[in-house]
């Protein structure tokens, strides 16, 4: 049980450290501390008795972060569970940034998500001598840890040494205290370094236009969006614009303009001189996604912003970023080894180390992605549960591709979708990317009795994303949904989805074949 001297009341401590005394105290949680303070963490820590009740709660509020050593008779202690209890109503506060970080010491996670093994025998324990709704409470509390990312010392000798897992801890901390991140959950793994550098480049009075260039799934997107929340705040009127490529093909340049340009000025702007002036006297935040046209940057009228405004464009194409007027590009930088484990871990394992029965078939799925973040996610939430034996067997359908291509994975994880879900993954890709959340649901809604279920499930595989109320996906996966239907049939007519507009036309003028009306639907509507 964590504890520490009244002395330490009023101090601001960094590290919050429970675990069961009998369980790891002589042994890894020791050293765990001692690895903690050697660094330089205030750590709390039962040097010293903490009394009971409100000075319990009032140093797990001084702390930055709370660390869990769950070990086999952990919840047999009422002190363990009640810390347990109030460590996670403090995370689950929507204004607090506390950071929770479970360690599952010899313990299955699993049996700590359902509450199963020994764990069950303490609870009914409890159950049989304290208030139920107590045991209500703790029980939630630690199924809940048990859902949440750390890391799973097996024990034995096939697992390594005790210290390379508190290092990796310690290091894991110091990044964690240090970006201030709200949870594991919100993981942005391998982006720090750039994270500093852009943030660097934003405070100098010489640059103007950023771009972010790199390849498909690299994290040019989750980079810009990284930097846009955390300057956000210094500037007047700031604006993230997703998609811009689709959104001009779909809408105009003009279309497109005046919209930025009603955001920005909080009104509907006559174009001319008047909106220019305005622009002028404003200090702007702009993120433009997915420029392919350099014209695209100078047509929003991006030159009349004010003094200290910031323009963030992110390309695949290195050529539009200089054309396009960017003072600095940046390379975004694949994730190296290490990070595109931990990534991987987290997607595959909910972990945030893998396994050791599945630590050579985690090394050809990382060898594979590449440090591509997007194929490391889908990789892993495909693998997600799933046995060794199936493991193998994907390995095996990866070798048989020969040369690596990202498409083999994101098709294969288009296999565990049932037909509805392939359905909607579909029409997003062909139709709907980029569309407002709510119009989406709405439409599919008239055609799939679980239109919102579906959305959100492929959310959860990645291969649907839902950022600033639209719905979208990665590039990668709009051009494989779309070459999956191209390949349905040579006619258009004979295509489940048309988005192309001649297509439409030309199948409604000559009447090709029997084309699915539904999907006309959609485009006309859509068109409107």
């Amino acid at each position: 049980m964590a504890s520490s001297s009244s002395s330490s009341r009023q101090m601001k401590h960094q590290v919050f450290l429970s675990f069961r005394g009998e369980d790891t105290r002589l042994d890894f949680t020791v050293h765990l501390l001692q690895a903690l303070k050697d660094k330089g963490l205030n750590v709390i820590f039962d040097e010293e008795k903490l009394e009971k009740g409100e000075q319990l709660s009032q140093a797990i509020a001084a702390s930055d972060l709370s660390i869990l050593v769950l070990s086999k008779d952990y919840p047999s202690s009422k002190s363990c569970l009640a810390e347990l209890s109030d460590i996670m109503d403090r995370k689950r506060k929507p204004t607090d940034k506390h950071i929770v970080l479970p360690i599952f010491y010899h313990v299955d996670p699993s049996d700590v998500r359902n509450i199963g093994g020994t764990f069950k025998t303490s609870f009914e324990e409890h159950e049989s001598k304290r208030p139920i709704e107590d045991v209500k409470r703790w029980k939630a509390a630690f199924a809940e840890i048990g859902a949440s990312k750390g890391w799973h010392i097996e024990g034995g000798k096939s697992d390594g040494f005790e210290t390379e897992y508190i290092k990796d801890v310690v290091e894991y901390v110091l990044k964690k205290l240090k970006s201030n991140c709200r949870s594991v959950s919100e993981e942005l793994v391998g982006i720090d370094d750039q994270k500093k550098k852009l943030l660097v480049l934003i405070e100098q009075a010489g640059i103007h236009v950023i771009g972010l260039w790199g390849m498909s799934g690299i994290g040019k997107t989750t980079l810009a969006d990284a930097v846009y929340k955390e300057v956000s705040p210094k500037f007047e009127s700031r604006l993230f614009l997703q998609n811009i490529s689709e959104k001009i093909k779909k809408q105009g340049n003009e279309s497109l303009r005046n919209e930025l340009l009603s955001k920005l000025l909080n009104n509907t702007p006559s174009i001319g001189h008047p909106y220019q002036e305005r622009l002028n006297n404003k200090k702007i935040l702009l993120v433009f996604d997915d420029v392919s046209d350099p014209d695209q940057i100078n047509f929003m009228g991006v030159k009349y912003f004010g003094p200290g405004s910031k323009i963030i464009v992110t390309s695949r194409d290195i050529q539009v970023l200089r054309n396009g007027g960017a003072n600095h590009i940046h390379e975004v930088k694949k994730l190296n080894m290490n990070d595109s484990f931990q990534l991987f871990s987290t997607y595959a394992f909910q972990l945030l180390n893998v396994p050791v029965d599945f630590k050579y078939l985690s090394f050809k799925f990382v060898e594979y992605a590449q440090g591509n973040p997007l194929a490391l996610k889908v990789l892993g939430l495909k693998l997600y549960t799933k046995s060794i034996k199936e493991w193998k067997s994907e390995v095996t359908k990866l070798k048989q591709c020969g040369e690596i291509k990202f498409s083999h994975i994101f098709k294969s994880s288009l296999d565990g979708l049932d037909k509805e879900e392939k359905d909607i993954f579909l029409d997003v890709a062909c139709i709907f990317k980029g569309q407002h959340l709510n119009y989406v649901e709405k439409v599919l809604s008239n055609y799939y009795k679980g239109a919102r279920c579906g959305i959100s499930k492929l959310v959860d595989k990645c291969l649907l994303e839902v950022k600033y109320e639209s719905i979208s996906m990665h590039d990668m996966l709009e051009e494989m949904g779309k070459d999956i239907v191209m390949q349905e049939s040579e006619c258009p007519g004979k295509r489940s989805r048309l988005w192309n507009c001649k297509d439409v036309e030309e199948v409604i003028r000559y009447d090709k074949a029997s084309v699915n009306c539904i999907y006309i639907l959609f485009i006309l509507s859509y068109m409107v």
